[in-house]
């Protein structure tokens, strides 16, 4: 027996070579089946004592009964194939996902009774059990449950078990499937609305950052000829220059940049659990993620650690369309089983940023002290518009003592940002993120107006 994955259904058989199969046909026979063996066996011998040729007869039959029935299932269950399906195989936490199930008789002889039960992880609920009628040959039978998981992470679905049964009940063989599949619970992404809040431009094409060609025909950055390139933008002047064929680079707006960072240090959160600080910041961190490619923004994933997603392309950041599609499911796929980190600062990720040009830098952080506080504000150098999130740790933290922090810490914090040019928000416990992004809006707004100065993100 096989399992397929998520795509088309697979078939297979096992091998009938293996070792002690006669040993595990009879460890299958049920009590029925047990009790007309003993009855059979103890029949024979009676009738072979006794002189009685006809109680023989009777014993013989007993006895050989589940015996047949056991090596007609032991060999039936290497008939069988199974495939399991998820639809989607990626989902927000909180939404429900369906798994296909299909059963497949490809032997020539109808089964028995079929017992189905899945392997899921607690936290998708309950093992799901399904009870199948007769399967004629070359019949299949189809079933479906649904999963659901206010965790994010990723789970593994099987392998599945089948339990074969004979039309007598005599014997009962549980077999488990080679193969399981993967369920990818993603954070819950909320929608966010379109607002301002860099001086930078929108994704493509409204912006400053405009084409590479510069002056007129004469002044393009020419390239090597590629095959399929239009022969009308062969510049003959430099194709003879070179000696080779050369061509204009048409103008192309390039896309603009969003770096979305996260804090997961463990020890800039307080609590666990789906409601907890650090899975608001990650929700918000895909939500954001998603609200930037959408705009055509070229985004990464960036965390405390220096790791970037996704790691290729340029500078890290996601390229071409095509490559945006992957790069979002890559990042989503990364939040799905970002933890905690062991790290203490922020240096790491503010040494990716050293490059610069890194357009509008989206900020989650935690609980940040003097220190880190002090390198998140420089952070905003490398960056054409910079926006944070900081999460008050008192106001997230489980069981709150109730009073007020004396030193005022969270608005310190939130002032050395500030003063660094950072538009940088307290979020509450239980706050909505498409309210506050709303309110760095307005505050960003000011800014601007204050300074003079106005652009669109």
């Amino acid at each position: 027996m096989t399992a397929g994955g998520t795509g088309q259904p697979s078939t297979g058989h096992g091998e009938k070579g293996e070792k002690g199969g006669a040993r595990t046909a009879l460890a299958g026979l049920t009590t029925r089946g047990r009790s007309f063996l003993a009855a059979g066996i103890a029949a024979a011998i009676c009738a072979y004592v006794l002189g009685q040729p006809d109680l023989l007869r009777v014993g013989l039959l007993l006895a050989a009964l589940p015996l047949i029935c056991a090596a007609v299932v032991y060999r039936t269950r290497y008939r069988v194939a199974g495939s399991r399906r998820l639809s989607p195989a990626r989902v927000p936490a909180g939404s429900e996902a369906r798994v296909h199930l299909r059963m497949d008789n490809v032997s020539r002889l109808p089964t028995g009774l079929l017992m189905l039960q899945d392997r899921v992880p607690y936290v998708l609920g309950p093992r799901p059990r399904f009870v199948l009628d007769r399967v004629e040959a070359g019949g299949r039978r189809e079933v479906s449950y649904r999963v659901r998981s206010d965790l994010r992470g990723r789970y593994p679905l099987g392998p599945l078990q089948l339990r074969l049964s004979d039309p007598f009940g005599m014997c009962e063989l549980t077999r488990a499937f080679s193969t399981y599949d993967t369920l990818t619970v993603i954070p819950r992404v909320e929608p966010l609305p379109p607002v301002r809040l860099s001086g930078e431009a929108k994704g493509y094409g409204d912006g400053r950052l405009r084409a590479l060609a510069l002056a007129g025909e004469d002044d393009v950055i020419p390239r090597g000829y590629r095959y399929g390139d239009d022969l009308r933008r062969v510049h003959w002047r430099l194709t003879a220059r070179y000696g080779e064929l050369m061509v204009r680079r048409e103008e192309q707006p390039q896309r603009s940049r969003c770096t979305v960072l996260l804090d997961t240090r463990g020890l800039s959160y307080q609590g666990a659990g789906p409601d907890s600080a650090f899975e608001w910041a990650v929700s918000g961190a895909a939500s954001v993620l998603v609200h930037m490619l959408e705009r055509g923004f070229s985004v990464r994933l960036l965390t405390d650690t220096g790791n970037s997603v996704p790691g290729e392309g340029s500078d890290g950041f996601a390229g071409a369309s095509q490559e945006s599609a992957d790069a979002a499911g890559l990042m989503m796929d990364t939040l799905a089983v970002v933890d905690h980190s062991d790290g203490t600062g922020l240096s790491r990720a503010y040494d990716v940023l050293r490059g610069g040009n890194e357009g509008l830098l989206v900020a989650f952080l935690g609980d940040l002290d003097e220190e880190q506080a002090a390198v998140a504000a420089r952070m905003r150098q490398r960056s054409g518009g910079a926006v944070a999130f900081l999460l008050d740790g008192d106001s997230w933290a489980r069981e709150p003592n109730g009073a007020p922090d004396p030193m005022n810490r969270q608005e310190e914090r939130l002032r050395m940002l500030r003063e660094a040019g950072w538009t940088a928000l307290s979020v509450p416990r239980g706050a909505p993120l498409n309210e506050l992004w709303r309110q760095a809006d307005r505050e960003r707004a000011g800014v601007m107006t204050t300074s003079g100065g106005e652009g669109r993100s």
